[in-house]
């Protein structure tokens, strides 16, 4: 169907033609810095505390799909740009509130990155480095805000600081570390009176404060780093690997100079459900403007300005979608949808009667689908029969909490080889002749900060997980509350013993077997499964050689990326914890699922995992034979296949070692 047009008899609207209306932008909130189009992303750590800014990478990275011929519009006098070829961009670090978002925010509330926001005023947004406050006609004095003195940094573990030559492993330890810092937040908060409520917004202003951050400075097009279909739960998760920098407002924007003059475009907007979007297409939105939501007239200004400005430069504008979810706290989940272009823009009146500014975007081609994946998967979730060249509907036969479904998207074979499905560990011994683990005494369920739960004593003083059931961070060994404890199974600290929450399917991969992958989207530290099977001592393992039993498990060596999953206590004062593989010796448990197993026996391989092990206790005490339970290392979208790292030891009785298929730009070309 057309799509109305500002001029449109059925609109009946005085107003002007979007071009004709005067230009409204002022200059974000923030300190000038400049990046180049192809600015690589980074990590950076302050060499000192007198050092507030970093120097700024620029490898040879194209990051927008169609060439956009823009300079940056600058404060102060413009450097010879072009002198290499490369446009140059300018943009602020980060932006906080446009105007017409003030209204969210409590009028006390400080931004994620601890400054005070305070009413602008209606005429526009503060000049940085100058001293008007401009609508574009007119000018007032304001006092020009002084420089603070850097915070001093903390001394960072290099561990945290990845390599400048890899945007995806930049990206991905940013928000590992953000989300670790936040679960560590809310479990020091947890119990306390008058608790930090937004541990994500202390998180990402920890990260500042220590200049840990990728992808610094606003660009058109793609983020090196950040791949299409990426999930996020927090918005500040988009600012920090610079994806899309207001906290709140859903249109960002940049300045820049074209060939044929200066101009401000959109840059990227998140669709978050606020506004009259529509989005049920997957290859276009329909985009509500800003503004306007205390039953006013939107007008064509900051964010507005800068989509129908796009339409006329044609340059492409990243989409951040949202879907619901009813486990987030604000009960949905952020996705990146891919680059889009502006396609027709136009007024209508909304719901409420007043006058609202409409863009239509359409996706580019020939981009990994987006949406399309949510769709999909969630009509599978509704209609399982809907999914297609499926061979069984529930590969585990009701053992599992939800089926499983078993997938061949690429051959004509029938499934796996036949084995036993089974939920649990059968050991070398009955569980009764084993060592008894202490019980806890705590009425209805154990709290945090409670001095006297004996279980929370076993860890260290804390319950391992969040009131959501995420894992806390990676320790050498976990206990749960076991079967003897006096809480009951509501309890925050009984979470792998209740099986799997996740909807999964076993599918056929083009190279490595059978893969496991989720329906559903994984939150970084989620319970994945437990790995099942036979328990098997050294000396049969020797005996039988095993070189063709591809479903061993051993602890043959501690993924060190999986403690480097944990959250850097170093960042909030705390001393680090010495877990690495020099004091972690491998356990004496052997599992074998090669004739009874679940869905954990087709987890392959990968030096860039997605997920990892963890040790847990909870119906004996023998800590040489724990559960080997598996948690998410890092946010996983639909579809994506799950892997953990095999690890490597060329010792008596252990795995063969196998060359490797993974893919990872940091394979290591074996396994085993």
């Amino acid at each position: 169907m057309e799509t109305p047009n500002a001029s449109s008899e059925n609109v009946g609207l005085d107003v002007k033609p979007l071009r004709t209306l005067s230009p409204m932008f002022p200059s974000t909130y923030g300190i000038n810095s400049v990046s180049q189009s192809n600015a690589h992303p980074f990590i950076y750590i302050s060499p000192s505390e007198h050092s507030s800014f970093p120097p700024f990478a620029a490898p040879n990275q194209p990051v927008h799909s169609t060439p956009i011929h823009a300079t940056p519009i600058s404060n102060g006098p413009r450097p010879n740009l072009y002198s290499n070829g490369t446009p140059t961009f300018y943009s602020p670090s980060i932006d906080l509130l446009d105007e017409e978002d003030e209204e969210v925010l409590p009028s006390a509330q400080t931004s994620a990155f601890g400054r005070k926001i305070k009413k602008p005023s209606h005429l526009g947004g503060y000049q940085v480095g100058s001293n008007s406050v401009t609508d574009g006609s007119t000018s007032t004095p304001v006092k020009t805000p002084q420089k603070k003195k850097p915070k001093k940094v903390q001394k960072i573990d290099s561990g945290l600081v990845p390599s400048l030559l890899d945007p995806r492993d930049s990206v991905e330890i940013v928000l590992m570390t953000f989300d670790a810092l936040r679960r560590r937040l809310s479990q020091l908060e947890d119990g306390k009176e008058g608790k930090n409520s937004r541990p994500d917004l202390t998180a990402a202003n920890t990260l500042m404060t220590n200049d840990l951050r990728a992808n610094r400075g606003k660009r058109i097009g793609s983020v090196p780093g950040v791949e299409i279909g990426d999930i996020f739960y927090f918005r500040m998760e988009l600012c920090i690997v610079g994806l899309h920098a207001p906290s709140m407002a859903g249109i960002d924007y940049m300045s820049a100079q074209f060939n044929d003059g200066d101009d401000t475009v959109a840059v990227s907007v998140v669709s978050a459900g606020g506004y009259e979007n529509e989005e049920t297409d997957t290859e276009s939105l329909i985009y509500s403007g800003q503004g306007g939501n205390a039953n006013i007239d939107q007008k064509l200004v900051r964010g507005n300005l800068a989509l129908e400005r796009s339409l006329h430069r044609g340059n492409t504008v990243r989409v951040i979608r949202s879907v619901g979810d009813y486990t987030t706290t604000n009960g949905k989940i952020y996705f990146y949808d891919g680059l889009y272009k502006v396609q027709s823009s136009w007024v209508e009146k909304g719901k409420s009667g007043f006058n609202v500014f409409k863009f239509k975007l359409l996706r580019e081609p020939e981009q990994s689908p987006g949406l399309a994946i949510w769709k999909m998967t969630q009509q599978w979730k509704d209609i399982p029969a809907s999914r297609g060249r499926m061979i069984l509907p529930d590969l585990s036969s009701g053992a599992e909490n939800l089926p499983v479904c078993l997938v061949n998207e690429v051959d004509d074979e029938k499934g796996p080889s036949h084995f036993r499905y089974s939920t649990k560990v059968a050991y070398l011994r009955p569980l009764n002749s084993m060592k008894p683990l202490e019980i806890c005494r705590c009425a209805s369920v154990c709290l945090p900060g409670d001095v006297n739960c004996t279980c929370a004593k076993l860890n260290d003083g804390d319950l391992p997980y969040s009131s959501s059931g995420a894992l806390v961070s990676r320790k050498p060994l976990i206990y749960e509350c076991n079967a003897s404890c006096c809480c009951s199974s509501n309890c925050r600290n009984r979470v792998t013993q209740k099986g799997v929450r996740i909807q999964f399917e076993v599918f056929k991969t083009r190279d490595r077997g059978w893969g496991l992958r989720s329906w559903d989207p994984i939150r970084a530290g989620t319970f994945i499964c437990e790995y099942t099977g036979e328990v098997i001592n050294k000396i049969n393992l020797e005996v039988d050689n095993a070189e063709d039993d591809h479903y061993i498990f051993q602890t043959i060596g501690v993924d060190e990326k999986a403690f480097k999953w944990n959250y850097g206590p170093e960042l909030l004062g705390d001393p680090s914890a010495d877990y690495s593989s020099e004091n972690l010796g491998p356990l004496p448990i052997i599992i074998s699922a090669r004739h009874m197993g679940n869905i954990s026996r087709f987890m392959n391989h990968s030096c860039s995992p997605n997920v990892f092990w963890q040790p847990i206790l909870y119906d004996h005490g023998d800590e040489g034979y724990p559960h080997i339970m598996f948690f998410a290392m890092k946010h996983i979208p639909p579809l994506t296949e799950l892997t953990y790292d095999y690890g490597m030891s060329n010792g008596a009785g252990s795995r063969m070692t196998r060359k490797c298929l993974c893919g990872s730009p940091k394979c290591r070309g074996l396994f085993g």
